[in-house]
């Protein structure tokens, strides 16, 4: 006689487990599909007298990305800037190339030696271009703009991701346009990045990628007071290597640089 089989209530239990699963990853992508909010502190972690650099907390608090403790001086004299997650781990590295009229920067993929090695050669087989970056205009006092050019295998991927646009063409700076078959680039900030106001737009098709606005004090319904420019907004849209953003945003703070005043330590 062959043996029944009957439903059991593990069969229920694991009916509830997929459930709560499925609500769990309900949850997540509704999350991916809604804007990321971060708030931009521009101070090191390292919060000493004579530090600069940057902390950005994502909407619940914590620390999702630092710069710290990086030299104001001169860029003939500057180093590379380490972008690193909440916890110390190099993500990008942004380097000031010599000589340049418009304010250009590289940046790299980071190792874990970076964090020590400050003199890691950018032809290391570990690290990889991902953009250079540079001000539209060579006049530093004429606006804040800038265009980020993706390396050959990321703007490969975007342009894939993208849609097309025949005004694209309209997005690129004055000195790119002397040449025609300079490709779009992935990235253009647009605004005033020195007045906390300002967009970053996908190069091929304009769409907004992320924005950068001041801070209130206080909540969106009843702000109390306006935050000094050292604390600001970055909003980046879904789909958007956040990644990728905070470094702009990084190498704008060098672009438009001001003189830097160190805090000062107070006991009271």
């Amino acid at each position: 006689m062959s043996t029944r089989i009957h439903p059991s209530s593990s069969d229920a239990a694991g009916r509830a487990r997929r459930r709560a699963a499925a609500a769990v990853a309900a949850a997540a992508a509704k999350r991916e599909r809604r804007p990321a909010v971060y708030t931009v502190w521009k101070r090191s972690s390292m919060g000493f007298q004579g530090t600069d650099g940057f902390c950005v907390y994502d909407d619940a608090g914590r620390l999702a990305f630092r710069v710290d403790n990086y030299s104001r001086r001169r860029k003939l004299c500057a180093g590379e800037l380490l972008l690193m997650d909440g916890k110390g781990t190099p993500l990008l590295s942004l380097r000031p190339q010599l000589l340049s009229l418009h304010d250009r920067w590289n940046c790299y993929t980071a190792t874990e030696d970076a964090a020590f090695d400050k003199k890691a050669s950018s032809n290391s087989p570990a690290q990889q271009q991902v953009f250079t970056m540079s001000r539209c205009s060579a006049l530093r006092s004429s606006s804040d703009n800038a265009e980020v050019h993706m390396s050959s295998s990321r703007a490969a991927g975007s342009a894939a991701a993208a849609l097309p646009s025949s005004s694209s063409s309209s997005l690129s700076c004055k000195h790119a346009q002397a040449v025609s078959a300079a490709p779009a680039p992935g990235y253009r900030v647009e605004g005033s990045f020195s007045r906390r106001s300002c967009k970053i737009r996908h190069g091929s098709d304009g769409r907004e990628a992320a924005q950068i606005t001041r801070k209130s004090a206080g909540v969106v319904s009843r702000p109390v007071a306006m935050l000094g420019d050292d604390v600001f907004s970055l909003v980046v849209q879904p789909g958007v290597d956040v990644t990728t953003v905070m470094a702009i945003v990084v190498v704008m703070d060098r672009i438009c640089r001001r003189p830097y005043t160190p805090m000062v330590c107070s006991s009271q």
